[in-house]
């Protein structure tokens, strides 16, 4: 009862905190860890000692599979190099050069001791950086290179430490560190491959969604818990097995499949993550207690920490701008270097969290010094995540690096959906019979309303309402009158509950799904794109100014509603988009064969190309 309570105790916290959070416009991690701290001080506040079993076995493996399943395995792909000089290359420099610092400061610790403490400290944990650097605004890539690395540096990391502690007892030799690793790494691999084929096998066959999802609950541990027993990385077989069952979701899962499992995950994940930090800062309390009872001068106490501290700041920063020109990314054939500010935000974003803590715990209870290096593994995890967190913002900010702009990605989906409509109307045109015409035109028709919805998310005109806009209000009205009188025949007793429920489960994904791109046409700036995409017609056609006072000539003789207007760059013909009813624009383009458009809206600025359906 004492265990539930407290557990209950530790959810209600982390909601009533994230809701101060949003409120307050901080990052709920910083926050929870600072309550977490202050609780632990409070009296009658249960004293939790955060067992590493808990961590490495119960929280970690959900973790990183959430993680792995949220991370693109093309942009894995794209940014390996840096990921592997930071979760490999950085967690080693890192570990050695606390280790310096630590047996200056403690002669008689001896280095197996100083290494593995080290080894501790090492690893950056992304889940504060990104959740820190979403809601400021990180640059995509920064927060692709964290993720990547936090997927892979725990790794490292635990296997250094195994290797450390084990050379407490001696024994350890060069060849036996280079088989541990390799061991560790290649065991990892291989478990996460074999798992990654079996539940594939499974899913292949499996069409019931809590099924499904039921199985990839399971997956994790299993996959952990395999690599553990052979002495593998279970970090590197969770992340392997991850990684490409969410590669391969859209072929392996059903639809519903995909949308339950992604709903129950976000819910595990909140919570979890949460959890996490406010775990951390209630292990304040009997960590500071138990340093009380040692003869430890208050110098010692207060000075180690600080400086180790210090010296993993360091030296992420130090590493991540000496290996600067290694640290791009590839696109295509492209190699796109690392910039000086997205350096600088990569290396102050090392943050430390629960796994370094949880590491901590697992030094011998007979190791010297273990009390002190129990408060340096708080300091460290408490000190990157409050100083560096807090400063993120700020430091983004007077670096001057632009956020992702919801503009480009309005701009980016709209273009994937119309190439993805017109792939899907030829084939429609090889499947067309007279006995089905009226179904095709329906899905011409559906196909249309989708495609033009995607374009009008980057008309920003105050004033004007979008037929999406008009569609959206209109149904949502309907859905609620739908949703009433559903919810009064089920009073009525009359119609089955698993009927009432899957027709309520019918309007509430049509009506999210309306609230979706309402939610992402309001975050758009009226900023336009300049992404370039590999396009003649793109190139041929510079934007030019924008017509002063633009105007669909049809549509006004015709008495008809403009809803977005457009600019031939061919011969400057301005006429009404896809999105209005005359359909002018591509009309003209069918006419002329001028195949490049620019918007003529106010603040817009985006080429559409007719030819490759490409637009920049």
């Amino acid at each position: 009862m004492d265990i539930a309570l407290v557990l209950v105790l530790l959810a209600l916290v982390v909601i009533v905190g994230e809701s101060i959070s949003e409120r307050l416009g901080a990052p709920a991690p910083l926050l929870l860890t600072v309550l977490g701290i202050a609780l632990s001080f409070v009296p009658g506040v249960p004293e939790i000692h955060l067992e590493p079993e808990i961590v490495l076995i119960g929280l970690l493996p959900p973790l990183l599979w959430t993680a792995s399943l949220s991370t693109s395995l093309v942009d894995l792909k794209a940014n390996i190099r840096p990921i592997m000089l930071l979760s490999v290359a950085a967690v080693l420099v890192t570990a050695l050069a606390v280790a310096v610092v630590v047996r200056a400061l403690l002669p008689d610790i001896g280095w197996p001791m100083a290494l593995a403490i080290g080894a501790v400290v090492a690893p950056p944990d992304a889940v504060a950086a990104t959740a820190v650097g979403r809601r400021i605004g990180l640059p995509r890539r920064v927060v692709s290179v964290l993720e990547g690395e936090s997927l892979l540096n725990d790794a490292t990391a635990l296997v250094a430490l195994r290797t450390s502690i084990s050379a407490l007892a001696g024994g350890v030799s060069a060849p036996g560190v280079a088989g541990d690793f390799l061991l560790a790494a290649g065991g990892g691999v291989l478990v996460g491959l074999v798992v990654y084929k079996v539940v594939a096998w499974v899913r292949k066959r499996l069409r019931d969604p809590l099924l499904d999802t039921a199985v990839s609950f399971v997956t994790p541990f299993v996959a952990y818990l395999l690599a553990e027993t052979i002495s593998a990385s279970g970090v590197i077989s969770v992340v392997v097995a991850g990684l490409l069952l969410s590669h391969r979701s859209s072929t392996l899962q059903t639809a519903q499949g995909r949308i339950v499992e992604t709903t129950t995950w976000r819910t595990i994940s909140f919570l979890l993550e949460n959890v996490v930090f406010l775990l951390i800062g209630l292990q304040a309390r009997w960590i500071v207690e138990d340093l009380s009872g040692t003869d430890l001068s208050l110098a010692t106490i207060v000075g180690v920490p600080l400086l180790v501290l210090l010296t993993v700041v360091v030296v992420r920063m130090a590493w991540v701008h000496l290996t600067r020109p290694l640290l791009g990314s590839r696109l295509g054939d492209r190699r796109r270097p690392a910039g000086a500010a997205e350096t600088t935000l990569i290396g102050w974003a090392g943050m430390r969290g629960v796994v370094t803590l949880a590491a901590a715990l697992v030094l011998p209870e007979d190791a010297p010094y273990r009390d002190l290096l129990l408060l340096v593994a708080l300091t460290v995890v408490a000190g990157t995540l409050l100083v560096q967190g807090l400063t993120l913002p700020a430091l983004t900010r007077a670096l001057r690096v632009s956020p992702p702009d919801p503009a480009d990605d309005a701009l980016a989906r709209a273009t994937l959906l119309q190439q993805a409509a017109t792939a899907g109307l030829e084939r429609l045109e090889e499947l067309e019979t007279p006995d089905n015409a009226d179904a095709a035109r329906t899905i011409r028709q559906r196909l249309d309303q989708r495609t033009f919805a995607a374009w009008e998310q980057l008309s920003t005109t105050e004033g004007r309402q979008s037929p999406s806009d008009a569609y959206a209000e209109l149904r949502r009205a309907m859905i609620v009158t739908e949703r009433e009188r559903i919810l009064h025949i089920r009073a009525k007793g009359k119609v089955p509950s698993p009927v009432v429920r899957q027709v309520l489960g019918m309007l509430d994904l049509e009506e999210s799904m309306i609230d979706s791109s309402a939610s992402a046409r309001e975050d758009i700036r009226a900023t336009g794109s300049d992404a370039h995409l590999q396009c003649p017609e793109l190139r041929a056609y510079p934007v030019g100014p924008a017509p002063e006072d633009p105007r669909c000539e049809i549509c006004e003789q015709e008495g008809r509603e403009v809803v977005a207007l457009r600019q031939c760059l061919e011969c400057g013909n301005v006429a009404c988009c896809d999105s209005s009813t005359g359909q002018h624009a591509t009309a003209h383009f069918h006419e002329t064969g001028h195949p490049v458009i620019r918007s003529a809206e106010p603040g817009e600025s985006w080429r559409w190309c007719y030819v490759h359906h490409l637009a920049t």
